[in-house]
């Protein structure tokens, strides 16, 4: 049998990431043990109920012996959960999974205390469900996991970093290095802005006057409904990722609008080509992405059959 990367870890956080992290990291033998702390009573009952871990009264009390530290709340949450380094004991590492590292950098650094080693992640994977139901130990199969690690730390922070890499290895993620600027940057590409964008034509569509909001639902079962299905995601999470995430994002977003406004004008215009030429261009995008492995040509993308 394998030896675990960490003999026990601790969950701040038992929401789906957190969820599926206990359940991945006992299936694939990366742990001996999972402590396990929400701020929501109920959450953390229901973890206890799960099966997920032994569950605890406080972070503090959860960090205490643990190995390695995964803060899994939103992002704006992060300062407050990190105080609970202060319990951690030495050598130990401690990390988050929040979709934004420059301002959890910010927020959590300078919460480690001597000894601790602070190395920011970001597991891309999820689902548009929350709670610690929803996790699945297969989430990270196949998926990226980026890892920011501060810079000029010295070899022995070195090493912490290449075990959590290798912690997230064996949970069947591909590991990516790079600096917290970087992945906020691509992030805001990425994710952060088709996010924003599912959530606004929601928006839009029931706003709009001549479209009644009951005609939106009735017809929903084609681009609409395969569009707007991440706008179910969690509203703390994605407040607090945009809120945080403002630069690039008002960057990311800036760009998409002067692509925009091009194709405003090419309809306007009845300027064919420039569509076409747009179109073929994108859909090889997508394809590309199928190629990479990033999704699947399966029906209905591979996910549940909608009811009804």
């Amino acid at each position: 049998m394998t030896n675990p990367v960490f003999e026990r870890i601790a969950i701040i956080g038992i929401g789906l990431i957190g969820s599926s992290i206990a359940r991945a990291a006992v299936e694939k033998g990366a742990v001996g043990a999972v402590s396990i702390f929400d701020a929501n009573t109920d959450a953390l009952a229901r973890a206890g109920e799960l099966g997920l871990g032994e569950t605890h009264a406080s972070a503090a009390e959860a960090v205490t012996d643990a190995d390695a530290v995964f803060l899994c709340v939103p992002v704006g949450a992060m300062g407050r959960a990190g105080e609970a380094a202060a319990a951690m004991k030495a050598g130990a590492v401690l990390t988050d999974v929040g979709s934004v590292k420059g301002a959890v950098v910010a927020d959590v650094a300078a919460l480690a205390p001597e000894g601790v080693h602070f190395v920011p992640g970001h597991p891309i994977a999820g689902t548009e469900k929350s709670g610690p139901d929803a996790g699945f130990p297969s989430l990270f199969e196949g998926r990226w996991c980026i890892l920011t690690p501060l810079a000029d730390k010295g070899a022995e922070y070195d090493a912490a970093a290449e075990r959590l890499a290798e912690f997230w290895r064996r949970l069947g993620s591909t590991v990516e290095v790079m600096t917290p600027e970087r992945h906020d940057l691509v992030l805001a590409i990425t994710s952060h802005l088709p996010h924003l964008i599912a959530y606004n034509i929601c928006a839009t569509a029931h706003d709009m006057e001549s479209v009644t909001e009951g005609e939106v639902v009735k017809f929903s079962a084609a681009g609409f409904r395969d569009f707007t299905r991440i706008a179910a995601s969690d509203p703390t999470m994605w407040r607090d990722v945009f809120l945080n995430n403002r630069d690039a994002v008002l960057e990311a977003l800036g760009r998409f609008e002067d692509d925009l406004t091009a194709l405003r004008k090419a309809i306007r215009n009845g300027d064919g080509q420039t569509l076409f030429d747009l179109f073929t261009h994108s859909r090889g995008i997508r394809q590309s992405i199928l190629d990479a492995g990033q999704d699947t040509t399966a029906p209905n993308f591979g996910r549940d059959k909608p009811k009804g």
